[in-house]
């Protein structure tokens, strides 16, 4: 069965079949290596708030996923360390909707902007050096500006 579901913040479009989600062209994640847990939320819903869970906390274990690259794993590491437990997981909490449908497409989002984000490869900075003819222009420079201000000083030789 195949169905369309919408992740991302600019709502592309991510068909998803035999429980697939797609990242990338290149990452693929299988929804059995996701761990969801819905819970009691605060905010908008009124009686319903006290009395339905609600909100969803979507768990992914990073550190032993085979569906995750080992480059891509280690940049998320990097952007998103202080966000993942000792044993590896990633959590990704939603709580904003008043229904457990919005909230874990919500989360979802999240999750695969998290994962997107960290395919993204950093550009390196190249070293340059600054030429010789422009060193030597700043330095003709400033030293001109000191000549100007030695020569405004008032030189007592009383």
């Amino acid at each position: 069965m195949k169905k369309t579901i919408f992740y991302g913040r600019n709502k592309t479009s991510i068909t998803s079949s035999n429980d697939m989600i797609y990242v990338t062209d290149r990452i693929r994640i299988p929804e059995c290596e996701i761990e969801e847990k819905f819970v009691r939320a605060s905010g908008p819903g009124g009686q319903n708030v006290n009395k339905v869970s609600t909100a969803v906390q979507i768990r992914f274990n990073v550190r032993s996923s085979p569906s995750v690259p080992g480059d891509v794993k280690h940049r998320i590491f990097q952007l998103y360390g202080n966000r993942i437990s000792n044993e590896g997981f990633i959590a990704v909490n939603s709580d904003i909707h008043r229904t457990q449908l919005q909230n874990r497409e919500e989360a979802m989002n999240r999750f695969v902007e998290l994962i997107r984000a960290a395919t993204i490869k950093p550009k390196f900075r190249k070293k340059t050096r600054i030429k010789m003819s422009a060193k030597r222009i700043r330095m003709e420079s400033k030293h001109r500006r000191s000549e100007i201000k030695r020569n405004r000083r008032f030189d007592s030789d009383d």
